[in-house]
């Protein structure tokens, strides 16, 4: 769930996300890139996968 900021989620097959403040999201492990848009700070809670990435 997105708290602040805005981020892209880039899929290597083409498809590209845009993630706002409020949307829930899931982003599947199918090769991809992400980065924040703007300069607000990207703030998102991450229910599940987090263990994987974040120690």
């Amino acid at each position: 769930m997105v708290i602040s900021g805005n981020a892209t989620v880039d899929f290597k097959d083409g498809k590209i996300h845009t993630l706002k403040k409020s949307d829930l999201f899931y982003v599947s492990s199918k090769p991809h890139d992400s980065y924040v848009i703007g300069a607000e700070d990207y703030i998102s809670l991450h229910f599940i996968g987090a263990e994987k990435y974040a120690n």
